[in-house]
C-alpha cells in the first residue's frame, strides 16, 4: 500500500477563545485544519502560552476518536483535559501554570524551583510496563521495560492516579519506583497515547520511534493490522535477527 502524508503545523494559540475574538478567520481556519487531520500530535514545551489551545485540541481528539500522541507537556495537557472534562475537576491545572485546587500536574518534589534546565529530570531512564494489554508495549515488541530519554521538571500528581484509572485513563508505563507516570493510554480509543519522555531523542530513520510510528499507523487506519503481527506471547528476544527488509514489522519493533 502506498500513501503520502501531509504535516500541518497549527499554533495552539489560534485554537483559543482570545483568537476567536481578535481574529475569527484565523481561529476558524485553525479549527478547520485540526478537524480535518487524521492524527494529532501535541509536543513538549514550557510555559503557559497556548496551553488552553493544546487542551482544546486534545479534547477534540479524545471525544472524536482521533489518533493522538502527547509528548512530555503533551502528556501533562492530556491529564489536565481529562481531569476537567471527565473527572469534572473544573479548575484542574498544572502547578506550573496555576496554583489551583486540583493540581493534577506538580513539580517533582526532589527538584528545587529555579531556572529552567538546571533543575530538570534529564537523561536516560527505565520505564516498566505494568499492563500487558498496552498498545505501546506491543509496538515496542512486547518488552517488559524500555529505556528512553527525559527532559522535564513536572509530573502527574500521584494523588490522583486512582481517580484517573477508575475513569479509563490507564498509566501503563511507570518508573522504577512505580511513582512516576511515564506512559498513559485511554481505554476504548483507537490510539490515545502520551509519554513523559521524549522518544524522538533516540529515533532513527530506519528505526523510528514506536509512539510516533503508532500515531502514523493509526492515522492511516493500519494500526490494527500491524498489531495483529504481534501476539501477547511473542517475546522481544525471540524475534528473528533478520527480516525481509528494513521496514518490516520485525525490524520496526526492534528497540535496541
Amino acid at each position: 500500500m502506498k500513501s503520502s502524508s501531509l504535516l500541518l503545523f497549527i499554533h495552539a494559540t489560534d485554537l483559543e477563545a482570545n483568537t476567536q475574538k481578535d481574529d475569527p478567520v484565523k481561529y476558524h481556519e485553525a479549527w478547520q485544519q485540526l478537524c480535518s487531520a487524521h492524527g494529532i500530535l501535541v509536543p513538549g514545551g514550557f510555559g503557559s502560552r497556548g496551553i488552553e489551545g493544546k487542551i482544546a485540541a486534545i479534547e477534540w481528539a479524545r471525544t472524536q476518536g482521533k489518533p493522538f500522541l502527547g509528548i512530555c507537556l503533551g502528556l501533562q495537557c492530556a491529564v489536565i483535559e481529562f481531569a476537567r472534562h471527565v473527572l469534572q475537576y473544573k479548575n484542574a491545572n498544572s502547578s506550573e501554570f496555576d496554583k489551583c485546587e486540583h493540581q493534577v500536574v506538580i513539580e517533582m518534589p526532589e527538584h528545587n524551583p529555579g531556572a529552567m534546565g538546571g533543575t530538570m529530570r534529564l537523561g536516560r531512564r527505565t520505564t516498566h510496563f505494568v499492563n500487558d494489554d498496552s498498545i505501546l508495549k506491543k509496538l515496542y515488541g512486547n518488552v517488559n521495560s524500555i529505556d528512553e530519554r527525559h527532559r522535564h521538571r513536572y509530573e502527574v500528581n500521584p494523588t490522583y492516579i486512582e481517580a484517573f484509572e477508575s475513569a479509563g485513563m490507564k498509566f501503563v508505563g511507570r518508573s522504577d519506583d512505580n511513582e512516576r507516570m511515564e506512559i498513559l493510554e485511554l481505554e476504548n480509543h483507537p490510539y490515545f497515547v502520551a509519554c513523559q519522555y521524549h522518544p524522538e531523542y533516540i529515533s532513527r530513520p530506519l528505526k523510528p520511534s514506536a509512539p510516533y510510528l503508532g500515531l502514523i499507523w493509526a492515522a492511516c487506519g493500519e494500526l490494527k493490522t500491524v498489531l495483529s503481527h504481534v501476539s501477547k506471547d511473542e517475546l522481544f528476544n525471540e524475534l528473528p535477527r533478520k527480516a525481509s527488509g528494513p521496514f518490516s514489522h520485525v525490524n520496526l519493533f526492534r528497540h535496541t
